[in-house]
């Protein structure tokens, strides 16, 4: 009888052994699963805040780009050609501004190239540039029309003077002409306060490499 129950025990302390060994396997595999967890999240988080930080960078260089020739409204997240020039009532002919607006308006081109141009090691970036013209209310029955084709020829100025945006393989140029309506435009609303480009400069950001 006494050599049964020392067996019962012997059998008990090996099952209680077993037990715990098996126990502590399973707590150092749930120990390693969750550091290497907490250490994977611990680098993500790190490596989204050095993105955050990154895209903020790119935002504050689009919202400062040359005063010279932008005026940013923040309201509307538009940029304003920061100058006044002159078209012929219904016309939309670059070459009849002035030339030193015409040169001007090259100017500002080539800023928003540069501006593109600035982080050429991050290959995720891209850019929306809408450039919307604006008329005059001056009674022109074909305003719509005449401040797309005003863009339009922007457009068409730049690149035959080397400042074409659309050959850049990171940027997406839109043509808008808004007329006499469009947001914003200068009170009073009174000879040629409003003839004039808008342009909206849109960073799209992907997934960054890390520098």
């Amino acid at each position: 009888m006494a050599k049964s129950n020392e067996k019962k025990r012997d059998f008990f302390w090996l099952s209680y052994s077993d037990l715990m060994t098996s126990l502590f396997f399973v707590m150092l595999v749930l120990f390693v699963l969750v550091y290497t967890m907490q250490n994977k999240m611990i680098g993500e988080l790190g490596e989204k805040g050095r993105e955050l930080d990154r895209i903020k960078e790119i935002e504050k260089t689009v919202n400062n780009i040359d005063t010279a020739y932008f005026k940013y409204d923040a309201e509307n997240k538009k940029h304003i050609l920061n100058m006044q020039f002159l078209f012929p009532k219904g016309s939309y002919d670059i070459s009849k501004i002035v030339p030193d607006k015409r040169s001007d308006l090259l100017k500002a081109g080539d800023v928003i190239k540069q501006l593109i141009l600035k982080y050429p090691e991050e290959e995720n970036i891209k850019y929306l540039i809408v450039v919307e013209g604006q008329a005059s209310k001056d009674n022109w029955i074909g305003n719509d029309d005449l401040s797309y084709h005003r863009a339009q020829s922007l457009i068409k100025f730049w690149e035959q003077n080397n400042v074409g945006l659309d050959k850049l393989k990171n940027c997406e140029i839109i043509v808008a002409g808004s007329g006499e309506k469009g947001i914003p435009r200068t009170q009073p609303d009174i000879g040629n306060a409003n003839q004039r480009f808008l342009i909206t400069i849109v960073p799209k950001i992907g997934q960054m490499k890390n520098k």
